[in-house]
């Protein structure tokens, strides 16, 4: 392990610098899976308790990424990919980065239970926990499941969001949250496929250390083979409809087409191209997850507007 002490420097830190500890990138994808959660559950939700619900949801999940960058920074300074986060880099403080963590946390439950409801709350801080405390703390750094088994917090924000506008939880947002929990290994597997190095040098036993490369990419075709199902029973579910299959049935085939083109390919062959499959995988991937969950706000929508019937419906007429 690299020695600390370089990151335990008090830089003043500028909005930026705290907007970075939050990971926007890993909050925009639980906030867009929440919303379109909330949008496509059965009944009224208030434009502003809709709004308010997705402003502490997001404030939640960047809490999330305050805890892990807090724990995480000493194996942060170790990679490429992420020795200039604010706290490696020395621009935050680790102790700034709890407290900001700690705090947002009990923000952000608090406030969604007064906005929504308890249920959606508890959930909020059920996918905290799990992400800082099982995923960052216990897993990732112990087993090359990790990011099988803690996928799950990323995959709880759709039941959040359900939750807000239904105060309960259904089948539907339980295939969502399957949807994410399959997506997240072969997504993660593929950039630590590009990125072994990185996790060598911090000792992150990923499957690619564990298991080699040939085993990561034969897992990602197993794992992009399981979203056929999963996807298939959304499309033919409530939130579900002819856009959804339709996104359905063209995103599996990508995911499956690439997924087959890695699993064929050997590691010279990816070492000279500089791994462009992998890469094309892994932003394949953000495109399907971003997509899908676009096609099931866009049923809903159509639905509203032409009285469209989801596709269950109409296999039962």
């Amino acid at each position: 392990m690299a020695d600390i002490s370089a990151i335990q420097s008090r830089a003043e830190a500028d909005v930026s610098d705290l907007l970075t500890l939050l990971k926007p990138r890993v909050m925009s994808l639980a906030v867009f899976t929440a919303a379109v959660a909330m949008f496509a559950a059965p009944g009224a939700l208030h434009p502003v308790i809709g709004f308010a619900s997705l402003l502490f949801i997001a404030i939640g999940a960047g809490a999330s990424g305050a805890l892990n960058m807090w724990w995480d920074a000493d194996i942060d300074i170790l990679m490429r990919r992420t020795r200039a986060r604010p706290v490696p880099d020395g621009r935050v403080s680790r102790q700034d980065a709890l407290m900001l963590g700690l705090w947002l946390s009990g923000f952000s439950v608090v406030m969604l239970a007064l906005t929504a409801n308890l249920l959606a709350a508890l959930l909020l801080a059920l996918t905290i926990f799990y992400y800082a405390v099982i995923y960052t703390i216990l897993l990732k750094r112990s087993t090359p499941q990790n990011i099988v088994i803690g996928g799950a917090a990323g995959a709880l924000p759709p039941i959040i969001g359900w939750a807000v506008t239904t105060g309960g939880i259904s089948v539907e947002p339980l295939a969502m949250f399957m949807l994410i929990l399959l997506w997240t290994p072969p997504h993660f597997w593929s950039l630590a496929l590009f990125s072994s190095d990185d996790y060598r040098r911090a000792g992150v036993p990923m499957l690619t250390i564990t298991h080699g490369d040939h085993a990561t990419r034969r897992w990602i075709w197993w794992y992009s083979l399981s979203l056929l199902p999963v996807s298939a029973f959304l499309a033919l579910s409530g939130v579900g409809g002819p856009l959804t299959l339709a996104a359905a049935v063209i995103l599996n085939a990508l995911m499956l087409h690439f997924a087959w083109r890695l699993r064929r390919r050997d590691a010279e062959t990816a070492e000279r191209d500089r791994w462009s499959e992998e890469r094309r995988f892994f932003r394949l991937s953000i495109l399907y997850l971003f997509a899908i969950f676009a096609a099931f706000a866009a049923d809903t929508a159509a639905g509203m507007i032409f009285g469209w019937f989801p596709l269950s419906a109409v296999a039962l007429l």
